[in-house]
């Protein structure tokens, strides 16, 4: 069973509650945002999902920082120091590099995203691009430049990586937790309402489901526990974690309202 929030202590409960309170009117903002009820056209869940997918890669690059982090991926293996949270992580990782697709087969949440695009007729040439140039050695700003990504996609990459490389783990933890594993269930579920019975979004509606599913019963939870493990009674700790919750959940507002844009171009766009 995921660990969750009936296994915090008071004081505990009580950081995160306060934590909670600050990010309220930021979070509020973003899931009131006005792209969920734009994205309700084949054409414009196709321009969606084009600019989103560059954020389901970046997403397992916190992952994999908290992994090294919190476990030991070195040659010669030593213990994690904190079994607890290392559960949590590989959990994590798990699910998302390695999930079942709704056919049953191996595979990541960026691949299944991928087959969801196909089946939309969303193009995928820019992010498998993106990622062979990453495999030839590029760097990720000249890789993004090079297939076309999106100036708001860009900076919301850029902020991503900038926290994976220099975050400490509980601001990366943080920034994880509120601003994917926390929001987005919430967030996919302003979408899967219009796509959950399409014949051409099935494999998007099935990647949105997953992630309402591992997220909000057992992602979310667990990396709530992990948070309050770590920053315990800290109070520069938790100003750190508080501090890196609202960046994330900002930069995604700024994503959002750069798709947004992108998507009220088009000439179907109803109000």
């Amino acid at each position: 069973m995921p660990v969750g929030i009936s296994e915090l202590t008071t004081s505990e409960v009580q950081s995160l509650d306060d934590l909670r309170k600050h990010l309220e009117p930021v979070r509020k903002t973003l899931l009131a945002h006005p792209l969920y009820r734009a994205v309700n056209t084949l054409p414009r869940l196709r321009l969606f999902m084009r600019d989103h997918v560059f954020a389901v890669w970046d997403f397992m690059c916190l992952a994999k920082r908290l992994q090294r982090d919190l476990t030991c991926c070195e040659e010669l293996w030593t213990p994690p120091q904190q079994p607890s949270l290392a559960r949590f992580i590989n959990g994590v990782v798990f699910g998302e590099e390695s999930d079942v697709d709704s056919d049953g087969y191996a595979c990541s949440h960026f691949e299944l995203y991928l087959g969801g695009m196909r089946e939309a007729g969303a193009s995928t040439e820019p992010a498998e691009n993106f990622i062979a140039l990453l495999r030839a050695g590029i760097d990720v700003r000249s890789s993004l430049v090079a297939v076309g990504a999106s100036e708001p996609v860009q900076q919301f990459v850029s902020h991503t990586l900038r926290m994976a490389k220099q975050g400490n783990t509980i601001e990366v933890l943080a920034s994880f937790l509120f601003g994917r594993e926390d929001l987005i269930p919430e967030m996919f579920s302003r979408l899967l309402p219009r796509w959950n019975n399409s014949d051409d979004a099935r494999r998007f509606a099935y990647y949105v489901k997953r992630h309402i599913e591992l997220d909000g019963e057992d992602h979310g939870p667990s990396g709530l526990r992990a948070l309050a493990q770590m920053a315990e009674g800290d109070v520069s700790a938790w100003r750190c974690a508080s501090g890196a919750a609202q960046s994330a959940i900002l930069a995604r507002i700024k994503l959002w309202d750069g798709v947004y844009e992108r998507i009220a171009s088009l000439s179907d766009l109803v109000a």
